[in-house]
């Protein structure tokens, strides 16, 4: 009885194909080809990673992933690649198609020969070389780590994709510098991620902020960059030597996420930043940004050599209001779209009043016509606002205790590192270096908040140093004015008497801060 031909998959897979013109794809096609051709095989499909790296487990293989699923369902009965380490990186996965092998007379071939892997020697050849490919890897993950890791450690500018408002080099860049900075001087005022981000994508309206110009994505300029950069190397070059452009993205719009990447990243505000590889930040993405700070032995956090395009308070404000349980508990639901909700208080609970159909609502206590309320309380900022006092209405600087205040900071982590030697020399065991890191990193929590009560500039700074006040507040955008009304005042809505139409005045009371 006539055997059927053997069904063959290739497997083809590249790390980082930086042209993204699947030359090197294609080299490896030739050449599994050729060997189905010379054994006989038919090639009954093909599954194609470019770009991605078997390296990390946690990432996932698409074309990977469909290879294992359709030789589970009996598709194929021999896998052909261009090498073992192109297949996997991952020994757990080298056993799974060892166990394949043994139980199902899976073959595989690379373009160095065939892995035989029903046999003691084939198998014993694979895991050796499976084993030597992770060695190298964890070497070269190893050594460049160690490099990041310096270069952190002497402030110097990480390599990398250049990030928003910085040239590769570090330099600024000066049209995205200031997109960035007003950015950070949007969100400070009360503006959400997503208004910053429809602004940025050149959207207009009343909760837009009008301090944010819009830019192209970040993504498609970086990619003109690096094309105009070939075709000055391609005139230096033999035609045959040539680099393709990579294709240019459309210029979407700016998502949320990406707004918030920038207002966490610390090196805006001049910081050195470095995170281990596969390193985890305790206590989650919310204390990530502050715990990538590098620091000195002393405490003090290391400085970049290049120029923050914020200052310190600005961020530390900005991570303020990131880190707050009340933004984070309202982060799921529509963004704030009225002037008081979610702001406002009802007179009868102190909960604040959430927009309902026109109105404002604490359910079984207030609901008032929203129109009326608003016009009542701009009426009374902008009062405000004219007053000749105005600039005693926040508190100023206090120089000489953000000097102190700074200092000792510095003394806590000092302390803080001082237990880490000692645990890592085996001075103290881990249940004193918890006992250490807690109580003085809840010293520093209490040092910095006080440090950004007297530094953080307030929604309200761009609206009173204006020089005309209530112009500026009447220009402002929806946000801005909500953070106006939050540093001036407490608004508390009492219910309304029944069948009376007419606005009471005496049912608002506005507290004075």
């Amino acid at each position: 009885m006539p055997q059927h031909p053997v069904r063959a998959a290739l497997y083809l897979r590249i790390s980082l194909d930086r042209e993204m013109d699947g030359l090197a794809i294609d080299r490896q096609r030739a050449d599994c080809r050729q060997i189905a051709a010379a054994r006989g095989w038919n090639i009954v499909n093909e599954y194609v990673d470019q770009s991605r790296s078997a390296t990390d487990k946690t990432k996932r293989r698409p074309g990977y992933d469909a290879l294992v699923k359709d030789f589970d369902n009996g598709q194929f009965d021999a896998i052909i690649c261009w090498d073992l380490d192109r297949l996997t990186r991952q020994p757990r996965q080298l056993e799974d198609w060892i166990d394949a092998a043994e139980e199902r007379g899976l073959r595989l071939v690379t373009a160095n020969g065939e892995a035989d892997l029903t046999t003691d020697g084939g198998r014993l050849f694979a895991r050796v070389k499976a084993a030597v490919a992770r060695s190298e890897v964890e070497r070269k993950t190893a050594r460049q780590s160690a490099a990041q890791a310096q270069r952190a450690a002497q402030g110097r500018v990480p390599k990398g994709m250049r990030p928003v408002g910085y040239t590769v080099s570090g330099d600024l860049v000066p049209h995205e510098a200031e997109a960035v900075r007003s950015i950070f001087i949007a969100f400070n005022r009360g503006s959400s991620l997503r208004s910053i981000a429809r602004a940025l994508s050149g959207e207009v309206g009343e909760d837009i902020p009008a301090i944010v110009n819009a830019i192209p994505r970040h993504t498609r300029t970086v990619t003109l960059e690096r094309n105009a950069r070939r075709a000055d190397e391609n005139k230096k070059l033999a035609k045959e030597q040539h680099r393709r452009p990579r294709p240019v993205p459309q210029d979407a719009p700016w998502p949320p996420s990406t707004v918030l990447g920038i207002l966490r990243n610390a090196r805006y505000a001049g910081y050195s930043t470095y995170t281990p590889r596969g390193g985890q930040q305790e206590g989650g993405k919310r204390r990530a940004s502050r715990a990538s700070i590098l620091r000195a032995e002393t405490g003090e956090p290391v400085r970049g050599q290049w120029t923050a395009i914020v200052d310190e308070g600005t961020w530390s404000s900005v991570q303020e209001r990131l880190d707050s349980t009340e933004r984070i508990s309202n982060r799921v639901g529509t963004e704030r779209r009225h002037l008081g909700s979610g702001l406002y208080l009802c007179g009868v609970c102190g909960q604040r009043v959430r927009s309902h159909s026109g109105s404002y609502r604490c359910v079984g206590h207030v609901m008032r016509r929203r129109e009326r309320i608003d016009l009542f309380v701009t009426t009374a900022i902008e009062a405000r606002l004219a007053r000749e006092d105005l600039a005693d209405l926040l508190p100023r600087q206090n120089a000489p205790r953000l000097q102190q205040i700074k200092a000792t900071i510095g003394t806590h982590h000092a302390k803080i590192a001082r237990a880490q030697r000692d645990y890592d020399d085996e001075v103290i065991e881990g249940f004193d270096l918890k006992r250490v890191r807690g109580h003085e990193e809840a010293a520093i929590s209490a040092l910095e908040a006080e440090r950004l009560r007297l530094t953080a500039r307030s929604t309200a700074t761009a609206v009173l140093g204006a020089g005309d006040p209530v112009a500026a507040f009447d220009l402002a955008d929806l946000g801005a004015k909500r953070g106006v009304i939050e540093a001036l005042c407490q608004v508390r809505l009492h219910p309304h008497k029944r069948g009376v139409k007419d606005f009471k005045p005496e049912t608002v009371s506005i507290i004075w801060n």
